[in-house]
């Protein structure tokens, strides 16, 4: 890294630990790319480099009073980057698979009855109804119209992560409202049958 950059991080880092906003955004202009294309190697992904990056100068901003105890702040910001980056990933591996356990499962006690299959679907629209009103429009606009985080948050005027967050309370909501009818529904099956 040249000097001179290096020397503009060392005269920033005490206005940033201030409060100086301005300090902030010229940090930020500073290391976004190059971080962006150190998370994307890491990722493969632009979208989830540029969620990383936004989510570690938030963290920056947050915690900033400590920028006074960091010695070579290039490497600190590499190195909480990379570990913020691989708990997104294991968090991703850790969703993908319980929506694969949850397929599964459903593909296990799928009926080949319409009025299950019916049935099923109408609980699906009980709970997205039941959402708060915000959860069930980002909701929708993801899981219907096949809208990004990125798209949803330019139409509802909500901050990307916002709309991630809100889209991950919604899906556990819906899945934990179907699941708790489906086993209803399953265990009164079982008692009728017998």
């Amino acid at each position: 890294m040249p000097a001179d950059v290096s020397d503009i991080t060392k005269n920033l880092l005490p206005l940033v630990a201030a409060g100086s906003e301005k300090a902030f955004r010229q940090l930020f202009h500073l290391y976004a790319d190059l971080l962006h294309t150190y998370i994307q190697s890491i990722t493969k992904s632009s979208e989830l480099a540029e969620e990383v990056v936004q989510d570690i100068f938030l963290q920056i901003w947050i915690s900033r009073e400590t920028l006074h105890n960091i010695r070579n702040f290039r490497s600190y910001l590499f190195v909480i980057s990379r570990n913020h980056a691989l708990n997104i990933i294991k968090q991703l591996i850790r969703e993908n698979r319980r929506i694969k356990q949850w397929e599964e499962s459903k593909a296990l006690h799928a009926d080949s009855d319409p009025e299950h299959l019916e049935y099923r679907l109408s609980l699906i629209e009980e709970a997205v109804r039941r959402l708060p009103p915000q959860q069930q429009k980002v909701w929708v606009m993801s899981r219907k119209q096949g809208m990004k985080y990125s798209e949803i948050a330019v139409a509802t005027s909500l901050s990307r992560e916002t709309v991630k967050k809100y889209l991950q309370y919604a899906t556990s909501s819906i899945m934990q409202y179907v699941a708790s009818r489906i086993d209803l529904l399953v265990i009164f099956l079982l008692f009728i049958r017998r």
